[in-house]
């Protein structure tokens, strides 16, 4: 997993193929969870890439993702990019190992 701080980092990812992205709360309990999940997900699939961005730390970055994509704010927030479409995201308790291992197998 990747730290993305800024809208440049993030518009410098490589779109080339499908990417996770996680917004999260360093604060809440259920984005912690979240976390926890993407971050055994992406070790287990390291051919996959993944990136997040923690909302307290980068919150200009967390408003522009939600404003260009034209999907509302949440956290935790998980976002499955194709290229420069959003494909797929979710937010809160549905952020799972299963969920991103289902996704996975549909659009990767």
């Amino acid at each position: 997993m990747k730290k993305i701080t800024s809208w440049d980092e993030f518009k410098s990812i490589d779109t080339s193929k499908p990417f996770y992205f996680l917004k999260n709360s360093t604060t809440c309990p259920i984005s912690g969870s979240a976390y926890e999940e993407v971050e055994k997900f992406a070790k287990d699939h390291q051919d996959i890439s993944v990136y997040y961005l923690n909302v307290q730390e980068s919150r200009p970055l967390s408003n522009q993702i939600a404003e260009e994509y034209g999907v509302k704010h949440e956290s935790p927030q998980l976002f499955l990019f194709n290229g420069d479409q959003v494909v797929f995201h979710d937010s809160h308790w549905n952020i799972t190992y299963d969920k991103l291992d289902q996704l996975t197998k549909q659009h990767i």
